[in-house]
């Protein structure tokens, strides 16, 4: 059982909160703190490097209501991670 566990677990990705990731996007966001979180670090420095633009935070802050609005089936899904 336990290797069936294990085994899941890897196919879908880490355990990441919905709630976390939402706030580090709302509060962060503008440095890409959430996607680092999530484990998109490419997208994270991409964020990093334009961030002076004030764009990565209006970006972050919507994406941060959208996964604090979205259900734990679609976040996991559309995120690569358990919830």
């Amino acid at each position: 059982m336990a290797t069936l566990l294990s085994e899941v677990t890897l196919a879908t990705g880490p355990v990441k909160s919905r709630t976390a990731a939402g706030i580090l996007g709302i509060l962060l966001g503008g440095l890409g703190i959430h996607k680092f979180y999530l484990g998109k670090a490419g997208l994270g420095i991409v964020y990093l490097l334009f961030s002076w633009t004030f764009i990565p935070a209006l970006v972050g802050f919507i994406e941060g209501i959208i996964y604090l609005t979205q259900d734990d089936a679609t976040f996991a899904a559309k995120n690569g991670v358990n919830v």
